[in-house]
């Protein structure tokens, strides 16, 4: 019980995907588009029409229980590592910076190529986790917390790839968040993680 005061913001941000889930899947169909957008998901021409709350908003909205069960347990197991390294405020600044971020990114690949998509979930914040996590272990001469460089590098290594290898990801979001989380971290952390163990 202890050990779960350590990761309270963890605890509270996978509990509001869950919680914003269950509202959707039990009011209608959280699989459909249209009804997303109604609840805040992101789509680029309603953002550039002044509609910036959806930066923030898409991150806590998944269009499936699979899609929210993959996030939820990869914010799960990230958090309770980061958390503990970074402190509360920082790692939450981190994954709601790094999402924002990672919807923006996206928004400006879209700009780039006309294709807009409506798009929602909390990889970007996620893989802004792994980037926060990257930045610590190369702080850190090669560990932080329980991880090393080796470890983090495979793991965004295999994240890259299977978002690459699967239909209907939004991978300038995941490519955007790795690179915000990595940069806000950088700047909130100088000094690397505030424990090593």
């Amino acid at each position: 019980m202890e050990k779960i005061r350590n990761w309270p913001v963890t605890i509270l941000l996978a509990a509001a995907n869950v919680v914003v889930y269950l509202v959707l899947a039990f009011t209608g169909d959280p699989g459909d588009a249209a009804r997303m957008l109604r609840f805040g998901a992101f789509y680029t021409p309603y953002v550039l029409r002044g509609e910036y709350f959806r930066i923030f908003t898409a991150i806590f909205l998944h269009f499936g229980i699979i899609h929210l069960a993959n996030n939820t347990l990869v914010l799960a197991v990230l958090g309770m590592r980061l958390e503990n390294l970074v402190g509360h405020i920082r790692f939450f600044l981190i994954y709601l910076l790094g999402g924002a971020g990672g919807n923006l990114v996206s928004m400006l690949m879209e700009r780039r190529n006309g294709d807009y998509a409506v798009s929602a979930g909390a990889s970007g914040a996620t893989f802004a986790l792994t980037g926060a996590l990257l930045w610590l272990v190369l702080r850190n001469r090669g560990r932080a917390g329980d991880l090393t460089t080796r470890q983090v590098l495979v793991l965004v290594m295999l994240s890259l790839y299977l978002g690459y290898a699967s239909a209907g990801v939004n991978n300038a979001a995941h490519a955007g968040g790795l690179i915000c989380g990595f940069v806000l971290t950088m700047l909130l952390c100088p000094w690397g993680s505030r424990t090593k163990s």
